[in-house]
């Protein structure tokens, strides 16, 4: 039975533990070389009709599956090494993080909008009309980025102090804050690039920039956080001061990738496609615009959860912040054959093949079902073991295993709608994720669990399932509109000249 709201106070609910787990691998899934911090060049044609088929999906998919695994990792080691400095700088970080996931997610937003205009040219073959919608993007992902971090910066201890944190938390928080909002530029940046590589059917050079992001981010971690090799001891400013050089690491190497990039690629840049951009600024920011309000419904969605599941006690909180973090992993499939599917349908709209798209789309689908039910039937029988790995508490590994069951048994509603949602983001269709994610969430997800646990007084296994609701709906959705078919017609198959 939910706790009183003197329970839950005493007990801690909303703790700064809590409030880490808002940040959501559901809410924000990762384009890792960018977040962290062999590439095939433009082929010339698009792989449509046949070439479309589970190979290519797989060859498009894996890397990306790689170097988000490699992301997953380093930040779990990032949290490792943090937490030596002890729990008021583990706090900080995870009141940063949430701003930082909001200028994330918006420029992911960015992201889309850019791989469904370059793909659609590149379709085309159309490499003059790919190279103005990478450096529109480019444009509106740096505008964005300086926006959002001029918000935080200008009234940081005021937003901090609505999260809840106390002044010891603010003053620590402060200085990492400052450093990792003033890396947005660069993660614009990176952004965009790899999506204009994805769009170009390169996931293999993100993949490798992710390695060697990652490992600099580590390294520098260990060098500036404990003061080792004869360096300071910088604390959290040193892993402020590791993110951004790491990133600025990313952003030359997706620069260099742009530099020697041949003359007749979508990504070799030149001085007169800035001009020649300026008419698809609209454009994207049109494609970008849904993106960043389907972000913004699942964010307010998940706090609106967490503020649920609050008044059942500190046990499910950790239970739900564990258990989100170990079947991460298992959701990974899903944003890569995602990845996939935004890249196939745009290039086969773009050559004036929708049957080919839509092929694609419901291929990736097939492929990312097939993964996430060998991957959900795992992590449902071996519950109780993976529980164990992160906790030796006797009641939060009873409430982690029904926590983990359903999110087993939600994984292929999950992937699939990751997939379907990649695939009209690939065709320019942005709103109909939104319209997805908002009916899942505010029709389903928030109302249930407010129902079972107000209403009906249920165990809090009943405010679990909601999530299971919530993902069944927005497949339902998702796959409804790919076989109606609307999206074909979302943006114009015509080149831009």
């Amino acid at each position: 039975m939910p706790h009183s709201p003197d329970d839950t106070r005493a007990s801690g609910g909303g703790s700064s533990e809590g409030r880490e787990g808002v940040s959501d691998p559901e809410a924000a899934p990762p384009l890792p070389a960018a977040t962290l911090a062999s590439g095939a060049g433009w082929r010339g044609e698009p792989a449509h009709g046949a070439r479309a088929g589970y190979a290519e999906i797989w060859s498009l998919s894996w890397p990306v599956m790689l170097a988000q695994v490699l992301a997953n990792a380093v930040s779990l080691i990032d949290i490792a090494m943090v937490g030596r400095l002890g729990s008021n700088a583990v706090a900080a970080v995870g009141y940063a993080a949430q701003f930082f996931f909001l200028a994330q997610s918006v420029l992911f937003a960015v992201g889309f909008a850019c791989v469904a205009l370059m793909a659609r040219a590149i379709g085309a073959g159309d490499a003059a009309g790919a190279r103005q919608a990478l450096v529109a993007s480019l444009a509106v992902a740096a505008a964005t980025a300086l926006a959002v971090m001029a918000a935080v910066l200008a009234a940081p201890r005021p937003l901090l102090r609505l999260l809840g944190a106390d002044a010891a938390i603010v003053d620590a928080t402060i200085p990492y804050l400052t450093l990792l909002m003033g890396s947005t530029g660069l993660l614009a940046v990176s952004v965009t690039l790899e999506s204009g590589l994805r769009a170009d059917r390169d996931t293999r050079t993100p993949m490798q920039i992710a390695v060697a992001v990652a490992a600099v981010k580590t390294a520098l971690n260990l060098v500036l956080i404990f003061g080792a090799l004869g360096f300071p001891r910088l604390e959290l400013v040193g892993a402020g001061l590791a993110t951004v050089v790491s990133q600025a690491v990313g952003v030359c190497l997706f620069a260099a990738v742009v530099i020697r990039a041949r003359p007749s690629s979508p990504l070799a840049l030149r001085a007169g496609d800035l001009v020649a951009a300026v008419p698809r600024l609209r454009e994207v920011v049109r494609i970008t615009l849904p993106g960043v309000g389907e972000r913004l419904v699942m964010n307010l969605a998940i706090l609106a959860y967490f503020r649920v599941l609050s008044d059942f006690g500190p046990v499910a909180i950790a239970a739900y912040t564990v258990g989100i973090r170990i079947l991460s992993f298992s959701w990974i499939p899903g944003t890569a054959f995602a990845t996939a599917a935004a890249t196939l349908v745009g290039q086969a709209l773009g050559s004036g093949d929708p049957g080919a798209a839509a092929r694609a789309g419901w291929r990736a689908t097939r492929l990312a079902l097939v993964v996430a039910v060998t991957l959900g039937a795992l992590c449902a029988l071996a519950r109780a073991p993976l529980a164990r790995l992160f906790t030796n508490d006797a009641a939060l590994v009873a409430e982690l295993g029904p926590f983990l069951l359903c999110l087993a048994i939600a994984q292929p509603f999950l992937q699939a709608h990751f997939t379907l949602g990649g695939a009209h983001r690939g065709a320019g269709d942005t709103w109909t994720p939104l319209i997805a994610a908002t009916v899942g969430n505010w029709a389903l997800r928030v109302p249930l669990a407010v129902l079972f646990a107000y209403v009906l007084r249920t165990p809090v296994v009943w405010v679990w399932y909601a999530l299971v609701f919530d993902h069944l709906a927005r497949t339902a959705w998702l796959a409804w509109s790919f076989q109606r078919g609307a999206w074909r017609h979302t943006l114009s198959t015509a080149p831009a000249r």
